[in-house]
């Protein structure tokens, strides 16, 4: 009998993986390379410096001049002598970044602050209503929006130079202008309602329904 030797045959590569192994490494390999290069010369760049933050630009307002501002001071009873003289004592010496400025007459009743000058005069005429829609020169319409601000009712009107803000509830009227270039006027006139209303008691007849 013939012993028959079994022998097992040695597998003969694959030559598809061997060509993409061969691939893989010749790719890989310059990739390394190209990578370890970058983060050499990272380490060599010298740091930069970090970029200063901007500080915008603050908005440019007119010089103050030291001139007084023109105001006119009509001769007040005791009684509106008193509530303006309360009320300009409670003004502040600086409205917001604006700083306060002489006027020309009755310091115990006016004050302004600025340039172009933001102005309060206390004791002006008491605005009246229209009797119709219609109106007239120098009354307030009947359809005015009228601006209740800190318990202060306020009547605004449109002139050239700018708004001009009006009491009507308060038994002394003050009169605040804000000159064209300020922004959000009726918040300026606010800023003083405050002291209007601790000064100057509310009327009791006359208050349109409005300001109630």
């Amino acid at each position: 009998m013939l012993d028959l030797e079994t022998r097992e045959e040695t597998p003969v590569p694959d030559r598809t993986t061997r060509r993409a192994a061969l691939w893989a490494t010749v790719v890989a390999v310059p990739v390394a390379v190209l990578v370890g290069f970058l983060a050499f010369t990272q380490v060599l760049r010298p740091a930069q410096p970090a970029a200063a933050p901007t500080t915008a630009a603050p908005s440019a307002r007119a010089a103050v001049p030291d001139t007084p501002v023109p105001m006119a001071a009509p001769a007040l009873s005791a009684r509106a002598a008193q509530v303006c003289q309360a009320v300009t004592s409670a003004l502040p010496g600086t409205l917001r970044d604006l700083p306060a400025r002489q006027v020309t007459a009755g310091p115990r009743q006016n004050a302004a602050w600025g340039e172009p000058p933001i102005t309060l005069a206390c004791g002006v005429a008491q605005p009246a209503m229209c009797a119709t829609l219609d109106g007239g020169a120098g009354c307030v319409p009947l359809d005015a929006e009228l601006l209740n601000m800190n318990e202060v009712c306020w009547y605004a009107r449109q002139d050239p130079a700018g708004p001009v803000f009006t009491t009507l509830d308060r038994e002394v009227p003050v009169r605040v202008t804000v000159p064209t270039g300020y922004a959000q006027a009726a918040q300026w006139a606010n800023e003083f309602s405050d002291a209007v209303a601790a000064a100057s008691r509310k009327r009791t007849t006359g208050v349109p329904s409005g300001c109630r």
